[in-house]
């Protein structure tokens, strides 16, 4: 039996486009004090390396930046890092590059460039930041990574000497990479590299066939971008002397993870470098119930989404484990049943998208609530 002040851990990701995984977490705790006024709330907010990983890195303390860089479309933007409290460094693809921007989505995806991820590292390392997490999810651009290393000092030139800018549609006409200007404090940097993805850069299962698309590549279009980032990748191995193209995760996030791979990343889950920032496992420790979310719940959220990895950790120490999410598939009940103690939804009966979205802060109290009195009522 629980203790009369049972302790709830609170550990969602966030609602996209409606609550941030703080603001998830907030409402969630603030129904099961209704119910549990002695409770004791332990709220641990999550990410899997998408879009919110920033904010939930941040969340345990630190330093929010706003940085001056180029955007996807090659405009410049304020985009969001952060510094953590022991001086390492959170960079979001998808608040530099992401697939939300607008403006991006608008530029044809072979004019899109990562050249502001390599801004953003640059800048930090002013900073003085030395070691850095970067977030892959969320991208909309698909130039093998060629614009972070151009941010950070590497140069692409045609057959004549001339610089090119790193874009898709450029990259075509590359005929030498040239790394001696490759920003020297890189040599005592490291980089996490927050990726559930583990596609090579080429190929029928790389970046290019799998996640272009989405992102706007067309399908007459996927071969000869496929060989252009294969040609990039050649020369680019040559220039720093490492081989990358086929190392897992290579093609995440339009093959940014080939990028990183010749700085030395090393890859990780993302949802487990969130857990292991936020303390997750120190929450729960004595805990008597997690709960955990996220907008929708389907069968990928079993394959190292966030509220599955809390999930995972909840069992590890002998909590059960609640998901409270904004939809739930009815087709992955079953398998979503198999890991959580209860698979709900704050959605009250049929309801419209936008007021969904507009109260999604009071249904999930009033779910949250219910839940505490079902689980600990008399």
């Amino acid at each position: 039996m629980p203790r009369s002040a049972p302790i709830v851990v609170i550990a969602p990701d966030s609602f996209k486009g409606s609550l941030s995984a703080q603001e998830v977490a907030q409402a969630i705790a603030q129904g099961v004090k209704r119910a549990l006024p002695g409770a004791q709330l332990r709220l641990c907010p999550m990410a899997d390396g998408g879009e919110g990983t920033l904010d939930a890195m941040l969340a345990q303390g630190g330093e929010r930046r706003l940085l001056r860089v180029h955007g996807a479309s090659q405009v410049e933007r304020e985009a969001a890092a952060g510094l953590l409290a022991d001086g390492s460094a959170i960079v979001e693809t998808a608040e530099v590059v992401g697939i939300t921007d607008a403006i991006a989505m608008q530029t044809d995806v072979e004019a899109r460039s990562t050249r502001g991820m390599g801004e953003a590292i640059a800048l930090l390392l002013d900073a003085g930041a030395r070691r850095f997490f970067v977030a892959l999810g969320g991208s909309s651009t698909n130039d093998g990574g060629a614009g972070l290393l151009v941010g950070l000092g590497m140069k692409l030139l045609d057959a004549e000497g001339r610089e090119l800018e790193p874009t898709p549609r450029a990259l075509a006409a590359l005929a030498r990479v040239d790394a001696s200007g490759l920003d020297a404090r890189l040599a005592q940097a490291s980089f996490v590299a927050m990726s559930d993805v583990d596609n090579p850069l080429t190929g029928e299962h790389g970046a290019t066939a799998v996640f272009g698309p989405q992102k706007g590549v067309k399908a007459d279009r996927i071969d000869a971008l496929d060989a252009i980032l294969a040609h990039f990748a050649e020369l680019a191995e040559a220039a720093l002397g490492r081989r990358a193209r086929d190392l897992p995760g290579a093609g995440a996030a339009g093959g940014l993870g080939f990028a990183l791979h010749l700085l030395g990343a090393r890859f990780e889950p993302g949802a487990e470098v969130v857990a292991a920032q936020v303390g997750l496992d120190a929450a729960l420790e004595d805990a008597d119930w997690l709960i955990t979310g996220e907008g929708r719940s389907d069968a990928q959220t079993l394959h190292g989404k966030a509220p599955f990895i809390a999930c995972r950790h909840a069992r590890a120490a002998g909590v059960p484990a609640t998901l409270l999410s904004g939809g739930i598939d009815p087709n992955a009940l079953a398998r979503l049943s198999e890991h959580f103690a209860g698979c709900f939804s704050p959605a009250p009966g049929p309801i419209a998208l936008d007021a969904a979205i507009r109260d999604a802060a009071r249904l999930l109290a009033n779910e949250a609530q219910q839940l505490a009195q079902l689980k600990f009522g008399e």
